[in-house]
């Protein structure tokens, strides 16, 4: 996990994944909405990149050695603030002040705020772009760092991130791991059914990627992967496809028709935050 520590345990991922959902439903609360249920769906890659996979040192973001996390998926910004936090990158107490004014934690990513946020959010289809000019740059400076790159099923419908598929493949970059959250939902719908993506796998490894293919919710598929893509061999750019379930370890959120921007009533905030612990205890 750290540039120090040990590999964390299952056990110890689940806590942290747990954790995790917590800190973005807390901050979801702070504001009344936001994009809670990508931030829980996402909650176990999350666990597994930082507290597994990961490269970093929390008192020292800009260590020069270590691997970076790019969030193409700018929304996605509270999931990542819930990571930095629990990996002590961003103090706790900064929790309270999530999308207000001269908060480091805007609702959506921005580099120049925030500790630990490594590119600026935005127009989707951007991200893995920017990761694999910095996966050149990073081999140029002969550096074993690693770029991950989190982006979304919705931005497959983006031609840029197919550029960037073909480039990375094209350029050899076994330094880059790119993580695709399928949650198959995007502001206009299911994204199955805005513009269809599957075969997914088959296409991936069309444009030369070694892919996989795992449930975004089961740590042990997670780590297994993350594992496998870290120490392929082959010199290609490597892919984890994560099925994820928008919401997870919320059951009332969980089986919302649309929840890609969450607004619910005061209360419920603390009805969410009571159904996540009785879930940790079942």
């Amino acid at each position: 996990m750290t540039a120090t520590s040990s590999r964390a345990s299952s056990i110890g991922l689940a806590q942290r994944a747990h954790n995790i959902r917590r800190h973005a439903l807390r901050m979801g609360q702070v504001q009344g909405q936001g994009y809670v249920g990508q931030a829980l769906g996402a909650a176990d890659l999350l666990a597994v990149s930082y507290f597994h996979a990961l490269n970093y040192t929390p008192e020292n973001p800009d260590w020069e050695q270590r691997d970076r996390f790019y969030l193409s998926i700018g929304h996605y910004a509270i999931a990542l603030y819930a990571a930095l936090i629990e990996a002590q990158i961003i103090p706790l107490e900064e929790l309270e002040t999530y999308g207000s004014d001269d908060s480091r934690l805007p609702m959506s990513g921005m580099a120049a705020y925030t500790p630990g946020m490594e590119i600026t959010g935005g127009s989707l289809g951007q991200g893995l772009g920017i990761a694999v000019g910095a996966c050149l740059a990073l081999k140029r400076k002969q550096s074993a760092s690693f770029v991950y790159n989190l982006l979304s099923d919705g931005e497959l419908n983006e031609g840029s991130t197919w550029e960037a598929v073909m480039s990375a493949s094209h350029w050899k970059l076994d330094n880059l791991i790119a993580i695709v959250d399928v949650n198959n939902q995007q502001a206009d719908g299911h994204s199955s059914e805005v513009l269809a993506f599957e075969p997914i796998v088959d296409r991936w490894q069309a444009f030369g990627w070694f892919t996989q293919r795992v449930d975004g919710n089961d740590l042990n598929a997670l780590v297994t992967a993350f594992d496998a893509a870290r120490n392929h061999t082959d010199a290609q750019p490597r892919v984890i496809i994560c099925d994820t379930k928008m919401g997870k370890g919320v059951s009332f959120l969980e089986i919302r028709e649309k929840n890609h921007f969450i607004r619910v009533d005061e209360h419920e905030w603390d009805v969410a935050l009571n159904t996540l612990e009785e879930g940790k205890n079942l």
